[in-house]
């Protein structure tokens, strides 16, 4: 009898607390919210506004559109919602209730916050970290968690002025490769060039991170390629109150790959403390954890999560961002025709070295244009970890904070009325001058918390286009078709193909 009575007071206890949790709770955010006449579509139990998002999203799948407004492609449904509810609205996936805010003077104060009571959301720790990781690394050692606070970028510059000569290497390497192609196929080779811009960028990271371990470091990459489209599939589900925990196929599949990914790190990990020192980024984690007080599953899993984030800041942002770069200079064949000669002129037959990639105007200004119109981060999401208030609008604890940056880079009322078009000249005074709001402008995030690979990946891109552009002229291949996709990153879904000629 008394353990019948203990199971049953068992059930209804967590009875209450799943009532709290699922029903109790998210009404009581929403009527927070709403009582300061900030509304948002209707949310259903458990699935929140899940099937709104799908049914858009289905709806844009036809036929691929000739533009540059991807907020419209990617996001209809904020699109909808903004015209709907304006600036400041809110929805919820699943049960996590989410508050979007584009409200410029909002977007102010939330990415320029410090406070650690604003941080990366609860629901990435669990699911997105996978990917992601969630240990930084400061420069003397210290040890952050969870992204709560990071490092200026500005305390890198030194360590990305000694890649350049490894980063020419890789890019040379491309350039053989492509000349080889083109003189195999008559003068014109038509090349998938998405493809190569990640192995040029895979082989940059790994040989950066990973020093001699560079084989095993390209292999951790592919690894968390496939575990990075794993987890692009189910971040809709996120939210679903105990979705992450059951066996589904793209669950399996994702706890597969990341056990994967964290052995293949751990193995390479344990090659290097049986051999020599190297300077590499590998040997900076290491040394950080070695300086620090974790116990050995902490470390273990520290340096594994800083391995991923390398991964998506140094690697995948700087791949695609080169694809697209490409993409609008073929598609502009007067700026391609710009940014070589500026090339020509400063380097004449050498290859870039850091100066001269300093004096690149013109080559800067496409870069940054190409990065609004296609930024690597298309979202910028924070949650409240206690009540909050920015502006006018109190956040409660627990509610997440997402900005739009598509919408922001390319708002007519802060660009212009061609602020849907690649216009590389509006970056002529510097990102200061490029629009009204500058603080709107937010390729790698803004703010203390800006994305620590932003000077490896802009040297990267300067290197890389700047060599290439001095070597062969691009257009567009008829094969290429104008469908951009979100894969955590912005992506042409069914890669990009252009025709190149050898200058």
């Amino acid at each position: 009898m008394a353990i019948l009575t203990l199971v049953l007071l068992g059930g209804c206890i967590l009875f209450v607390r799943l009532f709290h949790a699922l029903v109790l709770n998210p009404k009581r955010l929403r009527a927070i919210l709403r009582n300061q006449g900030i509304n948002g579509p209707p949310s259903t139990f458990l699935l929140g506004n899940i099937r709104e998002i799908r049914k858009a999203r289905s709806s844009t799948t036809g036929e691929p559109k000739e533009t540059h407004n991807l907020a419209a492609i990617l996001f209809p449904f904020f699109e909808e919602w903004r015209n709907k509810y304006g600036q400041v609205f809110m929805f919820a996936l699943g049960n996590i209730q989410i508050l979007h805010v584009n409200e410029p003077e909002a977007v102010r104060e939330i990415t320029t916050c410090t406070s650690l009571d604003l941080g990366k959301p609860t629901y990435q720790h669990k699911e997105r970290g996978a990917l992601l990781g969630q240990g930084i690394l400061t420069s003397n050692g210290n040890i952050w968690v969870h992204q709560r606070k990071i490092l200026a970028p500005e305390l890198y510059i030194d360590k990305v002025k000694g890649m350049v000569g490894l980063i020419t290497e890789s890019t040379v390497t491309l350039v053989d490769t492509w000349k080889n192609r083109i003189a195999k196929e008559d003068g014109v080779a038509n090349i998938k060039v998405d493809g190569d811009m990640r192995s040029f960028s895979g082989d940059v990271i790994s040989r950066a991170c990973f020093g001699s371990n560079f084989a095993q470091g390209q292999a951790i990459f592919l690894k968390l390629r496939a575990l990075q489209e794993v987890m692009a599939r189910k971040c809709l589900t996120s939210g679903i109150p105990g979705v992450r925990h059951l066996p589904t196929k793209h669950n399996r599949e994702a706890w597969a790959l990341e056990k994967e990914v964290r052995n293949l790190i751990l193995e390479v990990v344990r090659q290097r403390r049986d051999a020599a020192y190297e300077k590499d980024l590998l040997q900076m984690v290491l040394e950080g954890a070695k300086n620090s007080d974790l116990s050995q599953k902490a470390t273990d899993r520290f340096i594994v999560d800083n391995c991923k984030n390398i991964y998506l800041a140094g690697y995948e942002t700087t791949a695609v961002s080169a694809t697209w770069c490409l993409m609008l200079l073929a598609m502009n064949p007067d700026w391609q025709d710009r940014v070589r000669k500026e090339v020509v002129e400063i380097c004449s037959d050498q290859n870039p070295n850091y100066d001269m990639l300093r004096k690149m105007k013109q080559l800067t200004m496409v870069i940054h244009e190409a990065l609004r119109l296609y930024p690597p981060v298309t979202v910028v999401s924070r949650e409240a970890f206690k009540d909050m208030k920015f502006g006018d609008i109190v956040v409660p604890k627990g509610v997440n904070i997402w900005t739009n940056v598509l919408s922001l880079h390319t708002d007519p009322e802060t660009w212009g009325p061609d602020s849907y078009k690649f216009n590389p000249n509006r970056f002529s005074n510097g990102i200061t001058g490029a629009c009204k709001l500058p603080h709107l402008y937010m390729p790698f995030g803004v703010g203390p918390r800006i994305c620590l690979g932003q000077n490896l990946a802009m040297v990267e891109l300067k290197i890389l286009l700047a060599l290439l552009l001095s070597k062969f002229s691009f257009t567009l291949s008829p094969n290429y078709v104008h469908k951009p996709t979100i894969n955590l990153v912005i992506e042409p879904q069914n890669g990009l193909d252009l025709l190149v000629r050898e200058l």
